[in-house]
């Protein structure tokens, strides 16, 4: 059943697979199931010792796991955030043993297809975005209820949008004739007070990005979840993070330089090269799609992965 439901494969499948290096009997984590690509082909490199811990904050997702991967004993399935990766890692008395850690950032392919959740503006659907969608505060409660210097200042900082402060004033304007709840009314808010946007996109682009990285708190979770992902890694480990935007990218970036470069010192200390204490090291460069896969698959345009190992 697993083969039917995984068929499809994820963006940088073969790139982020073959970064991890997987070892037959090693234990490996992947922090972003979604559909569950990138775990078939995980578990289609281990032997019968070998393990897989996977989460996701996605209720719908973890249905998948476990009818798709009913009676895979290797597997071990968790309802929640990869920043829980270390509770649970350390519950099961894997820490510091796990090989590979895996974590495929942003809104995946069947939540942006399926217009109840809210997440796409080119279709109709309630105002949503919860990767889970029984806790938190939907988009909807947000935007019709946050100030509108609040409003303007997620659009700016999460979605890097220009005219964040326009776009603000024409939401908290719209929403006291009508309280905005459908994914399209709100996209033709933003279109109509949006003066300029960049060619093939759409007006909303970065505004609904914004929106959905601000409810689901997406950036402090990569940052915990990269610290704890490192602090549950064995030595020689690999972590494989793919990114879909500059923001994430950055985090990601800066977080592997960081451990790569060790503590900095004084410039005048008298310390060589040698003798800093580095905790990672960088395994090639950054990795795109190539451009067969995002003419079979545009959303892979914008994808990046980066592969560090710890020392």
């Amino acid at each position: 059943m697993a083969e039917e439901i995984f068929s499809h494969k994820p963006v940088l499948f073969e790139e982020a697979l073959n970064g991890l290096s997987i070892e037959p009997n090693g234990c490996y984590v992947d922090g972003t199931f979604g559909r569950g690509g990138h775990s078939q082909g995980i578990l289609q490199q281990l032997g019968p010792q070998g393990r897989l811990i996977v989460f996701d904050k996605d209720p719908e997702a973890i249905r998948h796991a476990q009818q798709g991967f009913a009676n895979e004993d290797r597997l071990s399935i968790h309802a929640g955030s990869f920043i829980d990766m270390q509770a649970v890692v350390d519950r099961l008395g894997f820490t510091g043993k796990i090989d590979g850690v895996l974590l495929d950032l942003g809104v995946s392919s069947p939540q942006l297809d399926d217009a109840s959740r809210g997440f796409s503006f080119l279709k109709s659907g309630a105002l949503d975005m919860r990767m889970d969608p029984t806790r938190g505060m939907s988009a909807a409660q947000w935007i019709n209820s946050a100030p509108e210097a609040e409003i303007a200042e997620v659009l700016k900082t999460y979605g890097e949008e220009r005219y964040a402060r326009r776009l603000a004033k024409n939401i908290v304007g719209g929403r006291q004739q009508n309280p905005f709840v459908d994914t399209r009314q709100l996209a033709e808010a933003i279109k109509l007070a949006h003066p300029r946007w960049e060619k093939g996109k759409h007006p909303a682009t970065r505004s609904f990005q914004a929106i959905r990285i601000f409810i689901n708190n997406e950036l402090d979770d990569l940052k915990q979840g990269l610290e704890r992902a490192y602090e549950v890694l064995a030595p020689g480990g690999r972590m494989a993070i793919i990114s879909f935007h500059s923001l994430e990218d950055r985090i990601v970036k800066r977080f592997f330089k960081h451990k790569c470069e060790g503590k900095q010192l004084p410039p005048d200390l008298p310390v060589m090269d040698i003798e800093v204490e580095r905790h990672m090291k960088l395994i090639g460069k950054a990795i795109k799609a190539g451009k067969s896969e995002v003419q079979k698959n545009p959303r892979a345009r914008s994808a990046v992965l980066r592969i560090a190992e710890k020392l």
